[in-house]
């Protein structure tokens, strides 16, 4: 197994957004969170040998991480297509070891069936008027298509993130405290960079 760190390097040469969109909340997730996060979920074996699925992948972070770790298949989906043609240039730049379908489509609607996936997804905060409690929408998809799922959400969301698994019949299992490097990129920032603390959630899903 590629140490966590390893990982990351690896990670390092992925291109973010050209032209991020505030709506849609667009951050390039930093290769180190992405690398933890794909580590711990190779160390509870959820992605060797599994179908991964990158809701509203960007440019490929998390789906191009778990395409460096043997998994069957890997799956990015994403609204916005200038993002998804960078993923798939960036698909060669990091030269995945499994190859990825990189699929135009609502993460909240998907235009294709899955089932008993891994999903890894760092999902919009709803931070934006007008797209408050977004990242509900894509814990509903991933309650109807993953076995396990790892979500970034804001700190202090882990009452939220246990309940909604409660009320979908799944449980968080795993939680752990993370920092989001965030760039000066939309007219609404301050500052020129700012570190906000997420926390990311491992949750099994019982899909009847």
């Amino acid at each position: 197994m590629t140490s966590r760190r390893r990982l990351a390097g690896e990670l390092g040469v992925v291109a973010g957004f050209e032209e991020p969109r505030a709506p849609l909340e667009q951050y390039n997730t930093p290769p180190g969170l992405a690398a933890h996060i794909v580590h711990v979920a190779d160390l509870n074996d959820d992605i060797e040998d599994s179908t991964v699925v990158d809701l509203g992948c960007g440019t490929g972070m998390l789906a191009l991480g778990a395409a460096l770790r043997g998994p069957n298949r890997v799956v990015g989906v994403e609204i916005d297509p200038a993002p998804l043609a960078t993923a798939g240039e960036n698909e060669r730049r990091v030269a995945a070891r499994a190859d990825v379908d990189w699929v135009r489509g609502d993460a909240t609607d998907l235009p294709l069936a899955l089932d008993d996936a891994t999903v890894l997804m760092n999902p919009p905060f709803g931070a934006q008027d007008g797209n408050e409690h977004a990242d509900r929408a894509f814990l509903d998809t991933a309650a109807e298509i993953a076995r396990v799922s790892y979500s970034v959400h804001n700190e202090g969301s882990r009452d939220f993130a246990e309940s909604f698994a409660a009320d979908a019949g799944g449980e968080v299992t795993h939680a752990f405290a993370a920092e989001f490097d965030l760039p000066r990129q939309f007219d609404h920032h301050d500052n020129e960079a700012q570190t906000v603390d997420v926390e990311v959630f491992r949750t099994v899903w019982d899909q009847r």
